[in-house]
């Protein structure tokens, strides 16, 4: 399904619009995997979302999540304790069991499932990022073959409940409009939570 010609040319532009790509150093990258390796112990395992559906492995997996590097970078989706982009949480070798697995939908191959696992139960920004994914993924929708993503956090997370259901309502109007909801007219940028009215107003992360 992802042929290397099409993942791999460099179809994405290198943007970066987030606050901290720049003037930090945020780790050792002796603490990372390459970023074209599929290593199985240094990635979640895929959770209820995924279950009965085809989960992405090896080559696979890396192509997808290439992509979803770049569109994370072009759109600020950014850890701000790590200070880098959300990507490569899965590359992170200290935090074996957080990032994302992906999958395509049994019944609907247009259909990609995106399933977030957040380094701990309590993380204040999974609210933000996972949003923030969902946008980026879908509000790029020409850099992939996709005609949804289809974003939910893991349900070891203590507030999955309410986060998968703004995520549902998300989906659901981005299903009936063609438009993301809450996307600004600028490019690289994404609106405020807070014009979806969304209840995680002391969540501390800027996306």
């Amino acid at each position: 399904m992802f042929g290397n010609i099409y993942w791999r040319n460099g179809i994405v532009p290198a943007f970066t619009m987030n606050p901290f790509s720049s003037g930090r150093v945020a780790d050792d990258d002796t603490d990372f995997d390459e970023p074209d390796a599929f290593v199985s112990e240094h990635v979640p395992e895929p959770g209820p979302f995924l279950e009965s559906h085809d989960v992405l492995e090896g080559e696979a997996h890396v192509a997808v999540h290439e992509i979803a590097r770049d569109l994370f970078e072009e759109r600020g989706v950014y850890d701000a304790t790590f200070g880098y982009n959300l990507a490569r949480l899965n590359l992170d070798r200290r935090h074996p069991d957080a990032g994302y697995r992906y999958a395509v939908d049994a019944d609907d191959p247009s259909v990609l499932r995106a399933e977030f696992s957040p380094t701990t139960e309590f993380c204040p920004q999974a609210g933000a990022l996972i949003k923030g994914s969902f946008r980026a993924w879908n509000g790029l929708s020409d850099r992939h073959e996709y005609d949804l993503v289809s974003v939910r956090v893991r349900p070891t997370h203590h507030q999955s409940e309410s986060l998968n259901e703004s995520l549902e309502e998300l989906e659901m109007r981005y299903r009936e409009s063609g438009d993301v909801p809450g996307e600004s007219t600028g490019p690289g940028s994404t609106a405020p939570l807070e014009r979806e009215g969304d209840n995680e107003t002391n969540d501390p992360s800027p996306f």
